[in-house]
């Protein structure tokens, strides 16, 4: 059976993965209310936010101080789908499809099963609740500055009353003759006068200045004959305020009457507040004002990226002002978690059929130890999900638990890293869509097919900045590269900002495994290959075992790194210091016990010495793998050599592929930061460079654990003889060997 065929509904559908405040069209409202699942964290949040709507109901009183909402949840949660959903509610919409007519409530009778709930819903309902939903970056102006805030809600509210949205002033004119009872008449003789609406021509006025004068004249029983003057005293005489703004929405709901209610909901406010002290006020003051003005009857819903408490920590962190008030005001909070989306995706897209159901449970009981090898990982800073049964199987095949917690991720630290525009950076791209895309890719495939990460690059790949995406589009069309190169250059791009998993061989298997029963020791060798060919085209660069993708000022910093000249004695001298100094504690004399003689000792790595030679001493020399004529260091060269003159201590080091390799590039980057690092750079080119830097510092640390073992695990030879040791640790191991070469120089 193919994969497509294993769904209740197409996975070739539209779905509207992404769920935006302004988008009102009939088939997109029919879908959001259709389609939305009420998951056990949306129940639970349901009930909060209309226990405390009704509270506000029923005890006014105590309701000036409840009226904020606070939403939270990380990028491609449904936060803005939820906010979208309770506007939905509160409004009771109608919508029409194919001729069909349904209020909002109507799609949530089979979804809410709880009575109690259901009723709530409908008490709330009842009420007459006009509903202001916005994203506040789409509608905030820039030069709106401290007063951003509240420009966008006076500019909401002026359109939902059908005054001018962009100019206040004019606003606050079509205002004051509402209140003369006088604006329909004013909008008919303007319309009469121009030939044109009001609405077409407010903006740009002053082309038909002799309208508007007629216009107010007639309405106004008044002679007006120099209207822009008239308009330009609104506009000086008009003051904005937080007290002002609550004032006329308390003037507009009681002239609706005592049930009106009137709630703006704003997605993103999060994000649009950032670090700025004084926009946070400014929500603040509006949010206490709206409540205590109003008598509980208008409502602040905001969303936000993080919760209240994450975003007030970053403003103090910075301003070191007192938001106390705040978190006050948004007693309800509510946050969505990662487990939510985890169920939303499962139920609205990957929902099975029952045959097919029975047919994974079947292969999940045949294939359930593989598929335990097969999704492991090494060195993981969180534990990704397993499956835990044959009905976890059913229920997210072909996906891996794992993927709906590391995609998360993904999303989250790609956009947080900036490697995409501004797109990914608002929720152009939702989890569910990543889903989807990755579905449909491997739909046509037979059961038994799984999807690998890789999968999921294409529904990020047209938000990516320019750089990062000609990068992964170049390395495509190199000829030095195959097509699995660049797979696994997509999968290094995906988890390069996610700290919580590494970038090794075996987590790299993981991700790339396509098929229950994927070979894995030939995927190893396969991206083993790949690695060699990415690093050598200076796409990926090493940290030890982890590999990572390189953004373009990396990948040039890199190649610059690699082109530092060293001489084979600046290895030696380095790893001598790695030997002596640090393994053998940089030992300079030896006490011969036998006879309390105290010898100095004479050091030489790869036949260069170390320091001055002094004769009489005790030789000790060191062959590692980096010497030169390494091939030539037989065991029978190495007695030979011990045994020349009054004998010395001979170290063979075993070979070890990654020792070079690392001491190299340790003293590259070392070398290259000494030089480069002169205060005048660039921030970006800094924090690069700090970034190299605790990489070498690991990679001392590394160094020094592989020399320490290469110590202990070495031929030893002295005085022409080779020795069996007993010590285990280095400077025992040397201990012993001068304490034989000792007595046979005594």
């Amino acid at each position: 059976m193919q994969i497509q065929n294993l769904f209740t509904r197409s996975i070739h559908r539209s779905i509207n993965g992404v769920i935006k405040a302004d988008q009102g069209d009939a088939d997109s409202v029919w879908q959001e209310l259709d389609e939305y699942v009420i998951t056990r964290e949306l129940d639970q949040h349901l009930r909060s936010f209309f226990e405390s709507y009704l509270f506000a109901l029923d005890h006014p009183q105590e309701a000036s101080g409840r009226v904020g909402v606070w939403i939270s949840g990380f990028f491609g949660s449904g936060k803005s789908h939820f906010l979208k959903i309770l506007s939905y509610l509160l409004e009771n919409k109608q919508v029409s499809r194919e001729g069909e007519s349904r209020r909002a409530i109507d799609f949530f009778q089979e979804k809410i099963l709880d009575p109690m709930l259901a009723a709530d819903i409908k008490r709330a309902i009842s009420l007459d609740t006009d509903v202001l939903l916005f994203n506040i970056d789409s509608k905030a102006d820039t030069s709106d500055g401290r007063d951003a805030i509240l420009r966008v809600f006076l500019r909401v509210f002026n359109e939902k009353l059908g005054y001018c949205g962009d100019h206040p002033h004019i606003a606050h004119m079509e205002r004051y003759l509402d209140e003369q009872g006088k604006f329909d008449a004013f909008r008919q003789a303007f319309a009469d006068a121009s030939g044109s609406t009001w609405e077409e021509e407010r903006d740009a006025y002053h082309f038909q200045v002799d309208a508007l004068a007629t216009a107010l004249s007639q309405v106004l029983g008044q002679e007006i004959n120099d209207a822009d003057a008239w308009v330009e005293r609104f506009e000086k005489d008009f003051s904005l305020s937080v007290e002002n703004f609550a004032g006329w929405v308390r003037d507009y709901l009681d002239k609706q009457g005592n049930q009106k209610r009137i709630v703006f909901l704003v997605d993103e406010i999060g994000q649009f507040i950032g670090q700025d002290t004084h926009l946070m006020l400014n929500l603040q003051t509006i949010t206490e004002n709206l409540g205590t003005t109003c008598g509980g009857r208008a409502w602040v819903l905001v969303t936000s990226q993080e919760d209240i408490d994450a975003v007030l920590g970053e403003v103090r962190a910075s301003k070191a002002n007192d938001f106390s008030k705040i978190q006050g005001r948004f007693k309800t909070r509510l946050s969505l978690s990662s487990g939510n989306v985890d169920e939303v995706i499962q139920r609205r897209l990957l929902d099975k059929q029952p045959e097919a159901k029975d047919e994974l449970r079947k292969i999940y009981r045949e294939k359930a130890d593989i598929l335990r090898n097969q999704l492991s990982f090494t060195n993981i800073g969180r534990t990704f999900k397993a499956f835990t049964d044959e009905d976890n199987f059913a229920a997210v095949y072909p996906f891996a638990p794992y993927q709906f917690q590391l995609v998360q991720r993904v999303f989250e630290s790609v956009r947080k890293a900036g490697a995409t525009g501004l797109h990914l950076a608002r929720g152009e791209r939702s989890l569910l869509d990543a889903f989807q895309s990755a579905a449909k890719a491997v739909g046509p495939s037979e059961v038994g097919v799984l999807v690998p990460l890789y999968r999921f690059y294409p529904s990020i790949e047209g938000f990516l900045e320019g750089v990062v995406k000609s990068t992964i589009d170049n390395a495509a069309s190199n000829p030095s590269l195959e097509l699995f190169d660049s797979q696994v250059l997509k999968t290094l791009f995906l988890i390069r900002y996610v700290d919580e998993i590494k970038g090794n061989v075996d987590n790299l298997i993981t991700l790339f495994i396509d098929r229950i029963d994927a070979d894995r020791q030939a995927l190893r060798k396969q991206i083993e290959d790949s690695l060699q060919r990415l690093e050598k085209e200076t796409l990926v660069s090493r940290n030890g075992d982890d590999f990572f993708f390189l953004t373009n000022e990396e990948r040039d910093i890199t190649r610059e790194i690699k082109d530092v000249d060293l001489t084979s004695a600046d290895e030696a001298r380095e790893l001598g210091e790695l030997l002596f100094k640090e393994s053998l504690r940089d030992q300079r004399k030896f006490r011969f016990t036998e006879n309390g003689k105290d010898f100095g000792l004479n050091r030489m790595c790869d036949q260069h010495p170390l320091g001055n030679r002094i004769d009489g001493d005790l030789m000790v020399s060191v062959i590692s793998p980096l010497v030169d004529d390494r091939e030539t260091w037989s065991e029978q060269r190495c007695i030979l050599e011990s045994g020349q003159g009054e004998g010395s201590v001979l170290l063979r080091l075993e070979d070890d592929r990654d020792l070079a390799r690392e001491l190299r590039l340790y003293l590259q980057t070392d070398k290259y930061i000494t030089r480069k690092n002169d205060g005048t750079l660039p921030l970006n080119t800094k924090r690069i460079l700090q970034d190299r830097a605790e990489e070498n510092r690991q990679r001392r640390q590394r160094l020094s654990t592989t020399v320490d073992r290469l110590l202990r695990e070495a031929e030893v030879y002295v005085a022409g003889q080779k020795l069996e040791p007993k010590a285990s640790s280095a400077p025992m191991l040397v201990e012993e060997a001068l304490d034989y070469l000792a007595a046979c120089r005594t």
